[in-house]
């Protein structure tokens, strides 16, 4: 995402400061039964801007948001969190689902309490990836940061609860990992054909794979892993790669599709090696394939564009106080700005994403 603030950054140059509000709301995403009647102690994330639910308010990075339009439609309205969004992200939405909270918090919220932890939190960090020179060009936290941090995290509630009630907290919770987007569609062109796509989605799988085995050492069973989107049709990528009709962008889809499969291939091999584990894979490319191909099915009126500004680039940064134009109807739109989806997207992506799937973590 770098690369595309710093373009468009030259053209904009007054980069607004950011506030962010602690709030406290009611929400109403549907839990979902979980088998033999389980419950869930916490549900834990680790990713990208789509799962940060604020993590980079508290680093120093251009990758923020936390600052109006976002937040437009959060709890009351006009209360941006650092959330990549109008309101609610997946983090919120799956943790409802497994019906534990309505809102997952970021870790690095210093006015976390006890019973937040304990339920768990988000660790990851906008402009993050698979890539560690991802995170490095946005400083944003590594997927190895965001590791340091979960083992932090787990002597904290150790000092809360215990030994014995943390590990069942750790062995009992909802792992989710959701990045990669941000290594397809900027650091891939950085690395200037060091790689080629079937090499750079290798090293993205084997770091995804890395990960995961560092996070099973750390005591995670229930593990679902989420897929790359269809990147080449997100405004962003219309605009910079589609030509002048702004058409999905095939390389990016066609490198989301070659390292969804291999993310897949290897944890059918993780299932295997560690078969007390639960290794679950999220297709997210098919569902939102699916949405920006038929959005009057799912009430949306709008797919190719964002809500704020003209929806064509705006994001982070150059989505801000001084934009003129801003959608009157959120829900109307698939994306919120030019990356990242509204709110009403997100339900319904995450419901044809998970639902089903959620037998598979027990």
């Amino acid at each position: 995402m770098k690369i595309l603030f710093e373009k468009l950054l030259s053209q904009f140059p007054q980069v607004i400061p950011w506030s962010f509000a602690i709030v406290i709301i009611s929400l109403h995403v549907s839990s979902v039964s979980l088998p033999n009647y389980e419950s869930i102690p916490a549900v834990i994330v680790f990713g990208d801007s789509i799962v940060d639910t604020g993590n980079n308010n508290y680093i120093t990075t251009i990758a923020k948001c936390n600052f109006l339009p976002y937040g437009r439609d959060f709890g009351g309205g006009n209360q941006p969190t650092g959330r990549f969004s109008n309101g609610l992200t997946p983090s919120d939405i799956i943790a409802a689902k497994f019906g534990v909270k309505e809102l997952l918090p970021p870790y690095l919220d210093p006015k976390l309490q006890p019973q937040d932890l304990l339920t768990g939190v988000s660790f990851a960090s906008g402009a993050s990836g698979y890539d560690p020179l991802t995170s490095k060009i946005a400083s944003a936290l590594s997927l190895s940061d965001q590791l340091d941090t979960f083992r932090e995290y787990k002597n904290k509630i150790m000092e809360i609860v215990g030994e014995n009630r943390t590990a069942t907290i750790i062995s009992k919770s909802i792992y989710i990992l959701c990045t990669g987007s941000n290594d397809i569609t900027n650091t891939y062109f950085v690395r200037g054909g060091e790689y080629d796509i079937q090499a750079y989605t290798d090293l993205m799988a084997s770091q995804a794979t890395n990960f995961l085995q560092e996070l099973y050492g750390l005591g995670a069973r229930r593990i679902g892993v989420v897929g790359l989107p269809v990147l080449g049709c997100v405004p962003s990528q219309r605009t910079l790669h589609g030509g002048i009709f702004r058409a999905c962008s095939d390389f990016e889809n066609e490198a989301a599709v070659l390292f969804n499969s291999k993310l897949s291939s290897q944890m059918d091999a993780l299932k295997k090696q560690f078969q007390e584990a639960r290794f679950v894979y999220l297709d997210l490319y098919n569902p939102v394939l699916n949405l920006i191909q038929n959005p009057a099915k799912y009430g949306f009126e709008v797919m190719d564009q964002g809500c704020c500004g003209t929806g064509k680039l705006e994001v982070g940064p150059l989505c801000n106080h001084f934009t003129l134009l801003i959608c009157s109807n959120t829900s109307n739109y698939i994306f919120w700005d030019s990356f990242h989806p509204t709110e009403a997207a997100y339900n319904v992506v995450c419901t044809q994403v998970l639902d089903h799937k959620i037998k598979d973590f027990f």
